[in-house]
């Protein structure tokens, strides 16, 4: 069982009012809950409190977070986007009834609760203020030094920057990572995972802007999302078929190409599927940039890097 709260705060008693956060929760749901082939993916309990509307109020969160966290899952994911406040090295999830002496959840209260909980895996997701204030040592406490065991604690900014929001009603690290989870920060294989959601995140902010961070503490990387394989698997297990060792090159000439009578539907078939593979860089032409030139003078084309560890892979029958 895999289990999700997205919380999105636009309301507030004392802080000033926010615009995107409701908007980045409404964005995300659906691509959290079902995978690319619309398979369910997490079963997602959504909490929003729009700038006129029901509020949602620090007592309400915890609630949540103790049924998020709560017997029966193996997997769980936090997303919380609003307003958050730096606390002696810790950062507050600020809630609508927040005030400045208690502006809401503290992270250190979100992580007494995982360090509780008897689910496995915790992924926590926060697009708000100084929200890399999160992992500190002084939110960890004296005795947790490092985040349990099976955690990873992905932020917006570091715990001294704010988040920003966009002109057009988004949070603007919520944003791209709506982008990362549709695709963006898939692998070969169609697996989106919170290293690759990093990766993503961490290229699309420039040297001057906020800058997402991540800590982690776990063993093995867990899909967030699934998305359909930029190679299909099939395809991709004929890669040892086709270069027997993944220092061998296949051999080319134009009868791979089909736009060169006579037909070869055989060659054509293995040409279509290098295509495929060229796409996703895990071929290289030999002697050539492109691989129709390595068809037409018969030169041929060798794995990369990158495609030896994906031979690798069908090769201990992973794939």
């Amino acid at each position: 069982m895999k289990r999700a709260l997205l919380v999105g705060i636009d309301q507030y008693d004392e802080f000033p009012q926010l615009s995107g956060c409701v908007n980045d929760v409404t964005a995300l749901h659906p691509l959290l809950a079902r995978n690319e082939d619309d398979s369910p993916n997490l079963d997602c309990r959504v909490a929003k409190a729009p700038q006129s509307g029901p509020s949602l109020r620090r007592d309400d969160l915890l609630t949540m977070l103790d049924e998020l966290f709560a017997p029966g899952s193996d997997f769980a994911l936090f997303y919380f986007a609003g307003h958050g406040a730096p606390q002696n090295g810790d950062v507050a999830l600020v809630t609508s009834d927040g005030t400045h002496t208690t502006p809401g959840v503290r992270f250190s209260e979100i992580l007494e609760r995982i360090i509780r909980s008897e689910v496995k895996e915790t992924v926590v997701v926060l697009d708000c203020c100084f929200s890399g204030g999160a992992t500190t040592i002084a939110a960890l406490g004296a005795d947790q030094a490092i985040l349990p065991k099976g955690t990873t604690v992905l932020t917006a900014s570091r715990g001294d920057q704010v988040s920003l929001e966009t002109p057009s009603g988004r949070g603007q690290f919520s944003s791209y990572f709506e982008g990362a989870l549709d695709g963006g920060a898939a692998d070969v294989l169609g697996h989106v995972n919170v290293s690759g959601l990093y990766a993503y995140l961490a290229e699309s902010f420039g040297a001057w802007e906020q800058r997402p961070t991540l800590k982690a503490n776990i063993d093995r990387l867990h899909d967030i999302r699934v998305c359909d394989p930029r190679v299909p698997k099939p395809v991709l297990r004929k890669m040892t078929q086709w270069f027997p060792s993944p220092d061998d090159i296949l051999p080319l000439d134009p009868s791979f190409e089909p736009t060169e009578p006579p037909s070869h539907p055989e060659r054509e078939a293995i040409f279509a599927g290098l295509q495929k593979y060229r796409a996703c860089r895990l071929i290289e032409p030999v002697g050539e940039d492109h691989l129709y030139y390595a068809a037409m003078k018969s030169t041929g084309c060798a794995l990369t890097p990158l495609g030896k560890h994906y031979w690798r892979l069908v090769k201990a029958d992973r794939v």
